[in-house]
């Protein structure tokens, strides 16, 4: 309904892309990836929230699903990527406190928040939405952050599949088809790229 936004977005993002593009060296190229996956995660993300606000159709149980899963995945990737872009550009130093065992604990509490959002969503309850972004967020955070440099690469191409099924379930939350399936080819391949590089 408001073609010039779309239009407006479009011509901003595009430029945006095509000169960091042009911009970003190779030596680069990781932190680079982790930032569009970061993109990707948060458009998902806001899909999701616009939705859930103004509702475009009936709450269906697909479509609370749908919302549920695209915030929720949308929000990891996000929050996820942009610490591993931060940890490859040097800009973050691991804190010696993410190596502790107690980090499994906190992260545990994180993703038990988000499963309780996640319900509580379900059954109708819209105030849990900033529930689910907030403990999502912060779960995307609490497992990225121990990661080391060497293994940085494997965590983005698993933050690229959640990128790619937070797409796929922002398409069943708008009703297109091509994000569907555009969404799930991305998932599919990149989980399979973190199995191989897992074992390599």
């Amino acid at each position: 309904q408001s073609w010039i936004w779309i239009i407006i977005g479009s011509i901003i993002g595009s430029l945006f892309g095509a000169i960091l593009a042009k911009k970003v060296p190779m030596t680069s190229m990781p932190e680079t990836v982790a930032l569009f996956n970061g993109c990707g995660g948060m458009s998902s993300l806001l899909v999701a929230l616009g939705v859930a606000i103004f509702p475009i159709s009936s709450n269906s149980l697909i479509n609370q699903v749908s919302i549920s899963v695209s915030i929720f995945v949308g929000a990891i990737t996000f929050s996820g990527s942009i610490i591993a872009m931060a940890k490859l550009q040097g800009w973050l130093a691991t804190p010696g406190w993410t190596q502790l065992k107690a980090r499994h604990f906190v992260n545990i509490i994180f993703g038990v928040i988000s499963l309780i959002a996640f319900i509580y969503l379900l059954m109708g309850n819209q105030s849990a939405i900033w529930l689910l972004v907030t403990s999502s967020t912060l779960l995307g955070i609490g497992v990225t952050l121990p990661i080391g440099g060497a293994d940085m690469p494997v965590v983005i191409s698993l933050l690229n599949s959640y990128s790619g099924i937070a797409a796929a379930a922002a398409g069943f939350v708008v009703g297109s088809q091509l994000l569907i399936v555009a969404g799930a080819m991305v998932g599919a391949a990149g989980l399979i790229l973190t199995q191989v590089m897992c074992k390599g």
